[in-house]
């Protein structure tokens, strides 16, 4: 191990910034000598950021396929993302690097491989027996534009159509085009006047391989003879189509249309549909064609030995159900279900027993895939239940707003979590097995629990199992039951004052260790909440209003019939607010138009008792009022204690530090003022306020005279995308407002407020937007019921330090350089009895060292937008600094645990993720790895301890990124496999008397038809070939050696073949064109031979 006494600088970095950063170090007084250095252990050897598992439901979904055999779903997206899905915890994750829309996917059934074709008209083909699968080979069409793909089973030819109405072949083999084309109107020849339009079906008769069926958009179907290659029949109809499915008998097929109708045609009879039938149309009585209907988007038509075939489709609902939502129906007999869905249906499956196309296939369940969900349906049980789905798809079940991540928890927090989260689950599921169950889980050597916590903007929190690479919901809370809701039309509590997500969560301050949680929500309030696993009912909710207001706030506040409001002091004069006399003017408390709102909260807590099941359970709410017509600012951020038994928020007005133990506010000051030393604030506990009763008429005599810009704003509204770290006002008022200094950070310690004392006691460290760092005192009650008795002192302690930018977290360490955690107070259930809360209530000592003459104890790390600054405790001077960026800022910073060591862990918005060594800040990593393109993950970045770290990717999913070292190395075993060895079925057996008579199907060597010695070859011009990175071809640089130079001469015959092959096209061209010419000549000569020159 080396000692480190200066930042030593990795290689890279610009010579200039380390010296002058080193020599700021080396220039501080406090710097520690050589002798007492701390000793660092983590190098730059230990980082390495890379991807690792992406978690929810695929963004904006467009296309999905199946395997039968493997079990296993793919779906892609319209953004060219690939996501698959295997048993529970098995999920895949890859992407296109065109970022085209993902039109069709088909697996190669039971091979471990998928083709996808894209919007670009191109087709790819993926490995899927590798734990991170890779493109083999690309094939990408110039000439055409790629509308369906049909690959057979267990065939390597694949059908393209077109948009011209063509149908390319393509050997999936070697990604090579046949020179085997069938032409649209080769196709249809004279039976209709104009273009059929694209090819919107293709499929191969099941009982004959040499037969193919093509529906082009016009409502034209031909059944073609791939050996004679000409039509056997061809089948007509006046509406559009949009699907074809065929009786595994190969006897009968259905086509969807434009109509709303369903037509089953009789192979051999084309003249006229066997069938014509309207699902949902409202059948006239005097016998004329029932009404058109919406579309039949697709149809699928699968048989079962023992009765009726069910006939699946979605869409072609009348018209008159404008409203209603989208539908899937199942015909069954004489019977039919419609299948009311959340959202718009992207595509079904039909999952079936066999893979073989031309037996019966039994369905037993419907895979529906929706614009914002996945839906699995049960076809074996009456009633047609779902599946209860074992992926994390609910993240976004309403909008992402705030994201934490806590890496190595204590291990019975899970459990605990999941024993109060299964009461919550619904019921009515099906009994049966989950039918996705392919692949296998990764051989994880993480085995630390690692919890996900989200905010959302319905003010719901989720938590989330999040240990080995999986997720899994644990526990719902409703932080929104606290509150009264809108009961009828003509009552509106929150649309005058706040935005549509009243509730959204802002920010949330998480203790593990006592289970304390305490979150803040978008309308100024904070709830406080313990862990319990009894049932209480809790007769009124505990409510504590805090008046928060800017020094400036009277200049500001308007004149109402020529008084002045009286106004609050902010200092540590202010107190609570039961003991505040209330402004006399008749307006006060009020929602009328002749004067400004004051003294109301943005909700009105609920009056009637509240129900509190197992799990979370609410101890307090706080509440910022209005001020002077003002609305109270957003909270900006928030921490608690559960040793202190304290809460404490900031926001541009200034920090408010609130006793939750004995429900009063202790400290109520403005920023400005926390600059100053002052004197310890001292409250006399009071009783909680309860819910005042004139509340409930305060929204109800709205009358529209409040703008739109004064309502709180959501962090789901546009407003909120203007500023990372500051909170603004939701009103518009002067520029002084606008760039009003607010808390940034928060942090509980046991450290050394002021210069002179000898021994550490509890106090905060708070930051600001403008970078300061101020230290407050805290002063408590001896425990037990003292604590509960007698007030808590608190007292600002002036500035630390400054530094630039808006400060984002702080953290302290131990003389050795060992982070200090915040004190903190054992779980115990605040509705046990007393003796088990005694058992468990024994306050954890804080165990710093002393302070010794002439050596420093401790060390602050403070870490801001710009820089980080190490502080020496209690002398207070500055011992290193690092400036992290000149022309970004940083947006995320956590001081983590990673290799036995600390480090701070940094994203910047132009996209760098950086560590620094603690305490000398020395960069460990910087890597440019996700340039800020919105605002969602500015918002959800965080790291974690361990090296994990994760953001919201999409409005829909997780994405978790690694920065250690040992976990990219290991990220190979951790990964789950796709692919599993399985037998494919046994093909159905034929028969006797249908082997003798020649009435099974009948089988077709497509090689002899499709292969080059009989086609011949495509057109060069027609598509292009890529290889893929997956691919040999595609490891030019990558391979080395003999391999490598093997792989480089193969590329260079297969270029020089290439270019051989168009100089021989070329070649023939000119050889073609000089017979012609030479033919003219000579019929000219010919045709003037015996004619005199005066003839001519």
């Amino acid at each position: 191990m080396k000692k480190f006494n200066i930042r030593k600088v990795l290689d890279g970095l610009t010579a200039a910034s380390s010296s002058s950063s080193a020599a700021s170090a080396a220039a501080q007084p406090g710097a520690p000598r050589e002798n007492d250095a701390v000793q660092e252990t983590l190098q730059s050897e230990n980082f390495q950021l890379c991807k690792t598992v992406r978690h929810g439901f695929p963004y904006q979904p467009s296309s999905m396929a199946f395997d039968p055999v493997q079990k296993i779903l793919a779906v892609g997206t319209q953004t060219g993302a690939l996501r698959l899905f295997g048993r529970a915890g098995v999920e895949c994750y890859c992407q296109h690097e065109s970022g085209a829309a993902v039109i069709q996917l088909q697996f190669l059934i039971n091979e471990g491989a998928l083709v996808s074709a894209l919007a670009d008209d191109s087709i790819h083909l993926w490995n899927l027996r590798q734990k991170i699968p890779a493109i083999l080979h690309s094939l990408k069409f110039n000439r055409e534009r790629i509308t369906y793909c049909h690959l057979p089973f267990q065939s390597k030819w694949l059908y393209i159509g077109t948009e011209r109405g063509n149908i390319h072949i393509v050997n999936v083999e070697s990604f090579t085009l046949s020179g085997y084309v069938i032409m649209w109107n080769k196709a249809i020849e004279l039976s209709t006047k104009t273009h059929p339009g694209p090819v919107v079906h293709i499929s191969d008769n099941p009982m004959d391989e040499g037969k193919l069926l093509i529906g082009f958009e016009c409502g034209v179907v031909v059944l073609w003879d791939l050996k004679s290659k000409k039509a056997d029949y061809r089948y007509n109809y006046d509406e559009a189509i949009h699907s074809v499915a065929w009786h595994h008998e190969g006897k009968q097929f259905v086509c969807s249309h434009s109509d709303g109708t369903l037509t089953t045609w009789n192979v051999r009879a084309p003249a006229k549909p066997a069938q014509i039938i309207t699902p949902h149309g409202k059948q006239p009585k005097d016998g004329k064609k029932p009404e058109p209907c919406k579309p039949i988007l697709k149809v699928e038509y699968k048989t079962t030995r023992a009765g009726d075939p069910f006939m699946v489709l979605s869409g072609g609902l009348s018209y008159d159900t404008v409203g209603r939502r989208a539908c899937l129906t199942v015909m069954h007999g004489k019977s039919t279900a419609v299948l009311e869905m959340d959202y718009p249906i992207v595509d079904f499956l039909t999952l079936c027993e066999t893979p073989y196309p031309n037996d019966f296939q039994e369905p037993y369940a419907v895979v529906v895939l929706l614009e914002k969900d996945l839906v699995v349906i049960d076809l074996g049980q009456i009633g047609y239940p779902i599946f209860e789905t074992p992926y994390p798809l609910t993240i976004h079940e309403s909008p992402v707003t705030c994201c934490e991540y806590f890496a190595d928890c204590p291990s019975e927090l899970i459990p605990a979590l999941y024993s109060v989260g299964s009461r919550q689950k619904r019921q009515g599921y099906s009994k049966k097995e989950w039918p996705i169950s392919g692949g296998n889980w990764g051989q994880g050597t993480q085995s630390y629990p690692e919890i996900i916590i989200t905010g959302h903007a319905d003010g719901s929190i989720k938590f989330w199992d999040a240990s080995a690479f999986m997720l899994q919901v644990l526990y719902k809370l409703k932080t929104a039951k606290v509150f009264e809701r809108a009961r009828g039309k003509e009552e509106k509590p929150s649309k005058d004052i706040v935005e549509e997500d009243p509730f959204a969560i802002q920010t949330l301050s998480w203790c593990p260790e006592s289970r304390m949680l305490s979150v803040a929500g978008v309308s100024a309030h904070v709830i406080v909440y313990r862990f319990s696993k009894q049932e209480i009912t809790t007769e009124v909710v505990q409510l504590l209003e805090v008046r928060m207001q800017c020094e400036f706030s009277e200049v500001d506040s308007p004149d109402p019939g020529g008084e002045q409001t009286p106004t609050l002091p902010t200092s540590g004069a202010s107190t609570s607010p039961q003991e505040t006399e209330l402004p006399t003017q008749p307006s006060t408390g009020s929602n009328s138009s002749d004067g400004p709102r004051d003294n109301i909260p943005c909700l009105q807590v609920r009056s009637s008792p509240l129900k509190q099941s197992p799990g979370y359970q609410v101890e307090l709410v706080i509440q910022l009022v209005w001020v002077s017509g003002e609305p109270p600012q957003q909270i900006t951020s928030l921490a608690i204690n559960s040793s202190y038994g304290l809460v404490v928020f900031g926001n541009s007005n200034g920090l408010a530090v609130v006793d939750y133990l004995q429900k009063t506010l202790l400290l109520n000051m403005g920023t400005s003022e926390l600059y100053s030393p002052s004197d310890p604030h001292q409250r006399q506990p009071r009783s909680p306020r309860k819910a005042r009763q004139p509340s409930g008429a305060l929204c109800e005599s709205n009358d529209g005279s409040n703008a739109s810009e004064d309502r709180c704003k959501s962090p789901t509204s546009d407003a909120k995308d203007n500023t990372f770290t500051r909170s603004r006002s939701s009103s518009v008022t002067s520029i002084e407002r606008e760039s009003r200094e607010a808390i940034s950070s928060i942090h509980f310690c046991e450290s050394f407020p002021r210069k002179t004392d000898a021994l550490p006691s509890p106090c905060l460290l708070v930051g600001t937007t403008q970078g300061s760092v101020m230290m407050v005192a805290v002063g408590l009650p001896p425990a037990g019921d003292q604590r509960l008795q007698q007030p808590v002192g608190i007292s600002s302690c002036g500035t630390l330090v400054r530094l630039k930018g808006g400060v984002l977290t702080m953290a302290l360490l131990d003389s050795a350089g060992a982070l200090l955690p915040p004190s903190y107070e054992p779980w115990y259930d605040p509705n046990a009895s007393d003796e088990e809360k005694e058992k468990s209530r024994r306050r954890r000592p804080a165990s710093p060292p002393l302070s010794q003459e002439g050596q420093e104890s401790q060390f602050a790390v403070l870490c801001s937008e710009k820089q980080a600054k190490v502080v020496a405790m209690p002398s207070q001077t500055r011992i290193y600094k690092h400036n992290i960026t000149e022309t970004s800022f940083v947006l995320r910073a956590d001081v983590v645990q990673m290799a036995g060591a600390n480090c701070i862990a940094c994203f910047c918005a132009n996209g760098h993720i950086m560590t620094l060594s603690l305490p000398s800040l020395r960069p460990l990593l910087d890597v440019n790895y996700l340039p800020l393109t919105d605002m969602r993950i500015a918002r959800t970045f965080c790291f974690s301890n361990l090296g994990q770290a994760l953001y919201l990717t999409s409005p829909t999913e997780i994405q978790r990124i690694t920065y250690s070292q040992e976990t990219c190395d290991n990220l190979q075993e951790m990964l789950s496999e796709l692919f599993t060895p399985v037998e494919t079925p046994e093909a159905p057996n034929r028969g006797f008397f249908k082997g003798l008579f020649g009435g099974g199907a009948q089988s077709l060597d497509r090689e002899d038809l499709f292969g080059e010695t009989a086609a011949g070859k495509a057109s060069r011009s027609l598509a292009q070939h890529i290889p893929g990175p997956g691919s040999m071809e595609g490891m030019k640089g990558a391979a080395s050696g003999v391999v490598g130079d093997l792989a480089r001469a193969r590329i260079a015959l297969d270029e020089r073949g290439q270019k051989l092959g168009e100089l021989e096209e070329r070649t023939a061209a000119m050889m073609a064109s000089a017979e012609s010419f030479s033919k003219h000549a000579h019929d000219m000569m010919l045709k003037y031979k015996d004619k005199k020159w005066y003839q001519l």
